[in-house]
């Protein structure tokens, strides 16, 4: 089945409002940039987000921000946002920040089947607050649930039009555990080749986890922060 679509906007033309989002990416790298802008475009509202990061102002997860998309997030960093602090200080976002592991674990379990897991994470925290803690051979864990979504917006470096994908280097973050915790995964990807030329054992993402395939042209592939070392 071919799962290539022609452009960015006729691949997230059914996201609706009310939606639940993943976005993959850690920080900026590997983020979904050009699906997140058709989707701007398109502007669903009241969308619920799951992501690590919420971007950076005026690009990203921040575009959406601007244009008041999402009511709520689940992730883990959201420092290098302006607009989200001001958001969530006036009480204009829902955002529940979990632990970094414990966010790539629920995502990873929601793809799995497994509705919930115990973690020593949080334990004796405000992470802990209304969840339950058990005890096994004498150390306290705390329960948490899977997340899954409606959607999963991911980037990938390689796919054929089968939908398997293969990753380059840190923007396999989380990426691959999105991929199968959604009921509809859409990709973006660098480059577009047919089936049978990808390496089996370089195929991380197998096909029958995604959906929607769409081959870009740009990607800006920006970075948060620049620090340059001063000459000596």
């Amino acid at each position: 089945m071919d799962k290539v679509f022609d452009s960015f906007e006729s691949a997230v033309a059914d996201i609706t409002d009310g939606s639940t989002l993943m976005l993959g990416g850690f920080g900026l790298c590997g983020i979904p940039e050009n699906l997140i802008a058709a989707l701007v475009k398109k502007n669903p509202r009241h969308l619920k987000t799951i992501s690590n990061n919420m971007g950076i102002d005026g690009f990203g997860l921040g575009l959406m921000l601007e244009k008041g998309m999402i009511d709520s997030h689940i992730g883990s960093y959201v420092g290098e946002n302006k607009l989200l602090e001001e958001m969530v200080l006036s009480g204009r976002i829902n955002l529940n920040l979990v632990p970094q592991g414990t966010l790539a674990e629920r995502i990873r379990a929601g793809g799995a089947g497994i509705p919930a897991f115990f973690t020593p994470t949080g334990v004796g925290t405000v992470v802990a607050e209304g969840k339950e803690v058990r005890e096994f051979d004498g150390k306290s864990y705390l329960m948490e649930l899977a997340l899954t979504a409606d959607y999963a917006l991911i980037k990938a470096w390689r796919g054929d039009r089968l939908g398997n994908l293969v990753y380059r280097k840190t923007a396999r973050n989380f990426n691959p555990m999105m991929a199968t915790a959604a009921s509809c995964t859409i990709a973006e990807i660098e480059e577009l080749v047919q089936p049978g030329v990808l390496d089996p054992d370089e195929i991380i993402t197998p096909g029958v986890y995604v959906d929607r395939i769409v081959l870009g042209t740009v990607f800006s592939k920006r970075i948060e922060r620049r620090t340059n070392r001063g000459e000596n």
